[in-house]
């Protein structure tokens, strides 16, 4: 790290540090003006998407410069809306490390009883830990969980507690980065942040997972389905909204069994 970010590290907070990347982004909006690109989230058009770069590879038109969605963000809301009922009828949604440009909309919603919740105070509205969630069992009809479990270091027990606060006949959305060909690489001598980046493909990933993580996911009373909902989408839009390729876009739909 150099001098200069380490001195703006010192002295703005990271609340602040967080709201200043995004003030910065919001502004390169304005130079990229047209009609190539739109984003489902925030509803307005581009000329180009902000390119996203984890240090040793970039992505082109991956994040919209107005609200900050990314691929998968944008595969996720039109999959939500157009394969679930959770903007017609009244739900429950916990959303963990939610999303700003998904949080926005689902505040909006009067249908939804929306929580929200990061282990970061600065991420979210409340303080979940994902391995101890503070909510009763059976409480949530939805939950959303996107980019989270390659990040926690008890993996199976945030699982079990996705599934403890999920509804009987309640569906859980679950979104991470899947290896094409290999399982799950997990190596916890993997500690330098540079070594983690080079393995997992970013920096504070505890393990990249592959095409084993259905079977991680499995728990009694569970179905589970893989949908590359890119695939459902017309090309044309689906250019237009710039999709990704598969790698982070992925849903696993986690539905627990009606139980009596």
């Amino acid at each position: 790290m150099s001098i200069a970010k380490k001195i703006y590290k010192k002295i703005f907070s990271e609340k602040i540090r967080i709201n200043n990347r995004r003030n910065l982004n919001k502004l390169s909006k304005y130079f990229l003006k047209g009609n190539d690109f739109y984003c489902n989230c925030c509803d307005q058009n581009f000329r180009s998407f902000l390119k996203k770069s984890n240090g040793i590879d970039t992505r082109n038109n991956a994040e919209c410069p107005n609200c900050g969605s990314l691929e998968r963000t944008r595969v996720l809301l039109e999959f939500l809306r157009n394969e679930t009922d959770l903007f017609s009828e009244s739900n429950s949604l916990l959303h963990i490390a939610p999303e700003d440009a998904l949080k926005d909309i689902f505040k909006k919603s009067k249908k939804i009883e929306y929580i929200n919740g990061d282990i970061n105070k600065n991420f979210a509205d409340e303080i979940i830990d994902i391995t101890a969630i503070n909510y009763p069992d059976n409480k949530f009809d939805y939950i959303i969980c996107s980019h989270v479990l390659g990040h926690i270091p008890d993996e199976k027990l945030a699982i079990d507690e996705l599934y403890r606060v999920l509804k009987s006949n309640g569906k859980a959305f679950i979104l991470t980065p899947i290896h094409p060909l290999n399982n799950t690489f997990e190596n916890k001598n993997l500690i330098d942040e540079h070594d983690r980046l080079l393995n997992y493909g970013e920096k504070d990933l505890l393990r990249l997972h592959g095409q084993d993580f259905e079977e991680r996911l499995k728990r009694e009373h569970l179905n589970i389905s893989k949908i590359d909902y890119r695939q459902h989408i017309p090309k044309e839009f689906a250019k237009k909204l710039s999709v990704g390729d598969g790698y982070r876009e992925l849903i696993f739909v986690c539905q627990k069994e009606k139980l009596e």
